[in-house]
This record gives structure tokens, sequence and C-alpha cells, in this order.
């Protein structure tokens, strides 16, 4: 890894309190959702984006959801910390993604496609494996945001966002510009934040899951097919749709799955 990216990952700051105090919450058997509720109503950020998330036409909760509490109990606890903390990191990260031609806006919404996909795809294989893997989805390309600085303070932002442009492998563009992938950045920079091993592993090899020990490949290799999928270029574009149902079936999943929860989010969007 590039000394820079190093460097960049160490002077992050820590994880604000409001992060500190919902994983608090949620470890706590005695809490509730108004405890929950509480914590988050003291970041109007992560309230935002938590009620943003809420009225999203790909969760269908059919009406509009406009307090905390109600989202709260829409997704349940460990969905809804799942995006407090994506909401509460890219508050401390400084999003530029013009290397990656998209914005700020486009990244965050990319992210959350990718996670609801996961939720959407995995709840019909595990349910406890899918609430476990949305946070990891949610997350897995913040290293892109570190990659885009790096690109831009070194004046090639052009050239990168010409072969992201074109590239069907972004993460053998960013090898070449920067000597890893988004994943391995990410890896790191979650055990700078002292997140869980696993969690961090899992991530690690998602640009690679055939290289993941045993007990990581089954959650490495569904957040690449997630991402294969969704693609920040090229997201839910036939080729990265077609590219994605191969290594699910390859993989040993039922592709049908797949291909019928892509189907309908791709409806939902549409129709909005």
């Amino acid at each position: 890894m590039k000394s820079s990216i190093t460097e960049s990952i160490k002077s992050l700051p820590p994880l604000s309190k409001t992060i500190f105090d919902i994983n608090k919450v949620v470890q706590d058997k005695e809490a509730g959702i108004n405890e929950l509720a509480k914590v988050i109503e003291n970041d109007p950020m992560i309230v935002a984006n938590l009620l943003k998330a809420a009225n999203s036409p790909l969760y269908g909760f059919g009406k509009e959801i406009t307090s905390v509490a109600q989202a709260v109990s829409l997704f349940g606890m460990n969905m809804t910390r799942s995006i407090a903390i994506g909401s509460g990191l890219k508050k401390l990260l400084n999003v530029d993604m013009q290397p990656y031609g998209i914005s700020s806006d486009k990244f965050a919404e990319i992210s959350l496609l990718q996670a609801t996909l996961m939720m959407k795809w995995y709840s019909q294989i595990d349910e406890q494996k899918a609430q476990n893997l949305y946070l990891a989805a949610l997350l897995q390309e913040t290293g892109k945001i570190l990659i885009a600085s790096d690109v831009i303070q070194e004046d090639e932002a052009i050239s990168f966002a010409s072969e992201i442009e074109m590239t069907n492998n972004i993460a053998q563009v960013e090898k070449a510009y920067v000597d890893v992938t988004s994943a391995e950045v990410t890896a790191v920079v979650f055990e700078h934040w002292g997140f869980d091993r696993k969690f961090i592993e899992m991530i690690r090899f998602s640009d690679a899951p055939q290289n993941a020990p045993q007990t990581i490949y089954e959650p490495a290799m569904a957040l690449h097919i997630v991402k294969t999928a969704l693609p920040v270029n090229k997201p839910f574009s036939e080729v990265a749709i077609n590219f994605a149902l191969r290594k699910a079936r390859d993989a040993g999943y039922d592709y049908e799955i797949l291909e019928d929860v892509i189907d309908d989010m791709l409806e939902l969007m549409e129709q909005n």
C-alpha cells in the first residue's frame, strides 16, 4: 500500500460519540427502539440519512416515514445501526469521487443499493447472515474515498477517470494506480477503527474471494457478487448483471434468486 494512503488512514479521526453510543444501545439487551431513537436524534446528519433510506422506494414501506422512531421500528435495531454507522463514517471522510466519474451523492446511493441488494438477496438464503452482511455491503467501497483523494493529489484524476469509465474490472485499475484495491484499503480503515476481525477480513477479500480463508469465503464472495452487479461506474448495467449472475452460479448459488431480486429492484427504480 502506498505510504500516502497509509498516512491518510492513520490520520483519520476516531469514530464519533454518536456511533459509539449507538453500538452500546444495540448491544444492551435491555434497550429498545426508543433508546436507540433518542441517541440517533442527537445527530442531524444520521437522522436525515436514516429517513432518506426509510422513504426510499427500494424498501417499499408504503407510507411516508417522518420520525426516527418509525424508521427504527421498521428497519429493526441492527439494520438501523448499519445505516447510522454508514452515515456517520461518511461524515468523517472528505468525499470527492471525481476520479470515479460520480458525485458524492451518487456514491452514497450506490453504496445503499449494494446494501439493499445484499439484504433482499441474502434474506432468502440466511436471515442472520443477511443482517451481518448488510453493514459490510454498505461500507465495502469506503476505500474508494481515500484512493480518489490520492489520485487527485497525484494529479492523475483525468487519466484514472478515463480508465474507470471503460473498465469492467475497477480493482485492476486501482491496483495499477495506487498498488492496492479499495477492498484492501477499506479493510485497513476498519482495522484503524477497531471493527470486528471477521468483518474486516470479509471486506479485505471481497475483490478476490478465491484467495480467502475457508471461513471467510462465503461472505467475501457474497460481497464480491453484489459489487459486481453494482460497480460504481456501471451500476446495474446489463453487462454488470450478467457478470454477477455468472459468478453467483459458479459459486454454487441458486442464481435465479439473485436474478429475481435484481429484477424487482430495477422495477421499483423505474417506477420512481
